[in-house]
């Protein structure tokens, strides 16, 4: 046995808990697709770095191949530009635009998913292809078809999963627009977040196909769904255990930053600790309420610049004990946040399995506990 096969071997013998592959078929496809053709050359933060450095490992450099079967996520590319090659030596600074998910996630995603022999699959987001290769060795190639939205990582993908013996088709495009030439897909796999789910997709899913996506924001809360396609342009879901979060599909990341003022506003106590927003959830929660707004700071010291309106809130702690809130322009950022989290905590502050999500002609609302319950809608 080969060193190569070897590691996959112990990576996945290694996945236990909910990462355990507990199909035959899917397992299989993990002991047999080689990692490293997709992921020849990667960067690794440095730890204490900020903002985060990045330093590359270059194909071959010694440990090279062991870091590769981690259970990781490699990231190859940076600013939607920097790739580890152009960093011949010392670091780069920049955000995460293209990586190799680390592979139990992307096998868990496969299984959650629930595909069966002879279902069409579309996946969006090709990125290195690694889990493209996978579900072309569990279903066949023509059931694939995959979309990649930038042409320097697609073509980097094709020429990957054409080394590790597959054909599924793959297309350059918006994949937030669907496949561009057909429809009639059994399962929908995203590889990216997104801040609603594209209605494209909605009707290129059969009814009773599933939609498997990150929904996220430019707060970086995350929830994974599992949607099942009710009839054309119409779908219901959950949102599903865990923490899974995927970078931005680039048409829905947020504009470029301004520099940000500090400006004065309206100052009162806050009703809750401003902590709880930097929590998985409670940042979730805080996202659904303010969908246009970025969240920065941490702990108590918690910032809301909303991109659309300029209106701001910010925390800072009250010199008789607690926290306040000061807040200023059209939206009362805070005052959102705040009520909404008062929803979550009176129905127990569940995690994300306790939101549901219904989509239809007249919106897309994410809701806690039934659909009756208290919801929000999502910014299409």
């Amino acid at each position: 046995m080969s060193t190569s096969a070897q590691l996959r071997a112990a990576l996945v013998d290694s996945l236990t808990g909910e990462d355990k592959i507990t199909e035959p078929a899917w397992e299989d496809a993990a002991r047999t697709v080689p990692r490293e053709l997709f992921v020849g050359s990667f960067f690794v933060p440095v730890p204490g770095s900020n903002p985060t450095a990045y330093r590359p490992t270059h194909q071959h450099e010694p440990g090279w191949l062991e870091h590769v079967y981690t259970n990781e996520t490699l990231v190859t590319q940076l600013d939607g530009r920097t790739r580890p090659e152009d960093v011949p030596d010392g670091t780069a600074t920049g955000t995460p635009s293209s990586s190799s998910t680390l592979p139990s996630l992307v096998l868990r995603m496969w299984h959650q998913l629930g595909v069966e022999p002879g279902h069409r699959v579309l996946e969006i987001g090709t990125g290195t292809g690694y889990s493209t290769a996978l579900g072309a060795h569990r279903l066949g190639d023509t059931a694939i078809t995959s979309v990649e939205y930038d042409p320097t990582v697609g073509a980097a993908a094709a020429a990957a999963i054409a080394a590790a013996g597959y054909a599924p088709r793959l297309v350059i495009g918006d994949g937030l627009l669907g496949d561009p030439e057909d429809g009639d897909y059994d399962r929908l796999i995203a590889t990216c977040a997104v801040r609603y789910v594209p209605p494209p997709w909605l009707h290129q899913v059969k009814p009773g196909g599933r939609i498997l996506v990150t929904l996220s924001g430019w707060s970086f809360g995350f929830g994974l769904a599992l949607l099942t396609v009710t009839a054309p342009g119409e779908a219901a879901g959950r949102f599903l255990p865990g923490y899974t979060s995927f970078m931005m599909a680039r048409p829905h990341d947020r504009p470029p930053r301004q520099s940000l003022s500090l400006l004065p506003g309206d100052e009162r106590p806050t009703r809750i600790d401003p902590e709880i927003i930097g929590t998985w959830t409670g940042s979730w929660v805080a996202q659904l309420a303010a969908p246009s707004a970025e969240r920065m700071g941490a702990g108590g010291h918690q910032i809301l610049s909303d991109v659309a309106t300029g209106s701001q809130a910010r925390t800072a702690p009250d010199p008789v004990g607690g926290w306040s809130v000061i807040q200023r322009g059209p939206l009362r950022l805070w005052d959102q946040v705040e009520s909404a989290v008062e929803a979550w905590q009176r129905a127990g502050e569940p995690h994300q399995e306790g939101f549901g999500i219904t989509v239809s002609g007249s919106g897309q609302r994410v809701w806690i506990g039934q659909e009756d319950g208290p919801g929000w809608n999502l910014p299409i």
